[in-house]
């Protein structure tokens, strides 16, 4: 089992549609929520029983998580790759009809009891066991596409998505997991935030972001074409890609969440530039927010890190002005044109004495 089970890049066309995701980036994030799966059905509706490191995960810690079921399904076109920490693992893998599992079928896996004692992990061995077992997998009636109707059903019966969906499709996902009431815990790309069909759900603290936002690391598949930057390959030959502006995407409570951001700096007009176009500042550092000004404030996509909504209100953004209600102006100061930025403004602002 290596790396996450994409749907097919040929079908999608983008070429971070077949990045996956390692185990370690999963535990590490997931480490955060684990008492929210007390109890639950979780689905992974991008990942290949056989290769998905999020199934690998869900498996290897299902008696720790103490979830009531897993379901992962598989999109008919992904790869199946069943080498795990660089090991050949030898499976005979048959489906409830004992026929070869091919990767041109679409195939469903539901688990409701993984062996071993509760609070520990299952052995790899207990894995491979279970997955070798006839009937363990199942053929989908279709091709396992996540919008499928088939596929649908599978995501009403579950309470958390947990999956690294293709970049390309993280809208059609996110819409989705909202039109059916989901959680769900997501890899994507940070400029997802300011999409039409997720920004408001940002703005009216209904989604969030969890606590791993910046630099993730991939492995890609073996015709992928080198690059100058972000690429490498190790000494087992497997190639890498990563993204500096990656994210987890929830709607899971964290701590994080209800931290306040300690401010330091204090108002400066010449120091916070007013934009071109509407009547706000620009603060060019999340640890530039000033602590003593009430209006709105252009911030940097990284302030969700760190945004506390009883600290702050989210009013919009500035993207290209057009891109939804809420995406206000084109952020430009003296003519030039700067990134994205989220406009916000303090709650319960009061002005603070000097003390002389």
């Amino acid at each position: 089992m290596l790396g996450n089970a994409i749907l097919n890049n040929a079908k999608y066309s983008a070429d971070t549609d077949e990045w996956y995701t390692t185990y370690e980036t999963i535990a590490d994030e997931l480490r955060h929520y684990e008492k929210q799966f007390r109890g639950k059905v979780v689905l992974c509706n991008c990942d290949d029983p056989y290769e998905s490191n999020f199934t690998y995960y869900f498996l290897k810690n299902f008696n720790i998580l103490r979830i009531k079921k897993l379901i992962c399904t598989s999109y008919g076109a992904s790869k199946i790759d069943t080498i795990k920490n660089n090991v050949q693992m030898v499976l005979t893998i048959e489906d409830e009809e004992g026929n070869p599992i091919v990767s041109r079928n679409g195939y469903v896996l539901e688990i409701s009891r993984m062996p071993g004692e509760s609070d520990s992990e299952v052995d790899d061995e207990t894995i491979k066991e279970m997955l070798s077992r006839k009937g363990t997998v199942k053929k989908l009636k279709g091709d396992g596409d996540f919008r499928s109707d088939e596929c649908i059903e599978y995501l009403k019966k579950c309470d958390i998505c947990c999956t690294n969906p293709p970049f390309s499709l993280f809208a059609s996902l996110f819409s989705l997991l909202m039109k059916y009431k989901k959680k769900f815990l997501l890899i994507g790309n940070q400029n997802a935030i300011t999409y039409k069909e997720i920004f408001p759900y940002i703005k009216e603290n209904k989604a969030w972001v969890g606590y791993h936002f910046g630099d993730m690391s991939f492995k890609v598949p073996s015709d992928t074409e080198p690059r100058k930057t972000r690429f490498w390959i190790d000494e087992y030959g497997q190639k890498w890609r990563s993204l500096g502006n990656a994210m987890w995407l929830t709607n899971l409570d964290i701590p994080r969440r209800h931290k306040e951001l300690i401010l330091t700096q204090r108002f400066d007009p010449l120091v916070y530039p007013v934009f071109d176009d509407y009547d706000a500042i620009n603060v060019s550092r999340v640890a530039n927010i000033p602590m003593d000004y009430d209006g709105v404030m252009g911030v940097p996509i990284t302030f969700l890190k760190y945004y506390n909504d009883s600290q702050f209100e989210i009013i919009g953004e500035a993207n290209h002005g057009s891109d939804n209600e809420f995406d206000l102006f084109k952020p430009r100061i003296a003519g030039k044109e700067l990134f994205k930025r989220i406009l916000i403004r303090k709650i319960n602002y009061e002005v603070e004495e000097n003390v002389v």
